[in-house]
């Protein structure tokens, strides 16, 4: 075996951890299928409060993908709070949501947000998300 074979092995074996928060059950489902299709495993928050929540629990969370609109904290409150936190300051977020207006885009990005996808969304959207930000 080479040592790039190892390499490679090694990477495969090594399982992410994503962190879905969104206030629709069929969209964390939905979410959480494709990532688990791409390799990932999968932590499920129904608002941004309850993410902080798995994030303070979580072993390890490598990414976390984010809805704006949501009762009790909202994502744009959400990302403020963890990029607030030096415990989680880096932790790459996807902004993931219906919000459509540039501005909102712009604002989720000034928050701290890596990426902004926007539903309606498929598995190849969230997998080059994902790519980009280095998975």
């Amino acid at each position: 075996m080479t040592t790039g074979e190892a390499d490679l092995m090694e990477t495969s074996s090594l399982t992410l951890n994503a962190l879905v928060i969104d206030d629709s059950r069929a969209i964390r489902r939905i979410l959480g299928s494709m990532l688990v299709d791409l390799g990932w495993r999968t932590h499920e928050a129904e608002n941004g409060r309850h993410g902080l929540d798995v994030l303070a629990e979580a072993e390890r969370i490598d990414v976390a993908l984010v809805d704006w609109n949501m009762p009790e904290m909202n994502g744009l409150e959400f990302i403020k709070a963890v990029r607030a936190d030096p415990r989680w300051g880096s932790l790459p977020i996807l902004m993931v949501t219906s919000e459509t207006e540039f501005q909102n885009m712009a604002d989720a990005m000034e928050a701290g947000a890596n990426e902004y996808a926007m539903k309606p969304f498929d598995r190849d959207v969230i997998r080059d998300k994902l790519s980009i930000l280095g998975f």
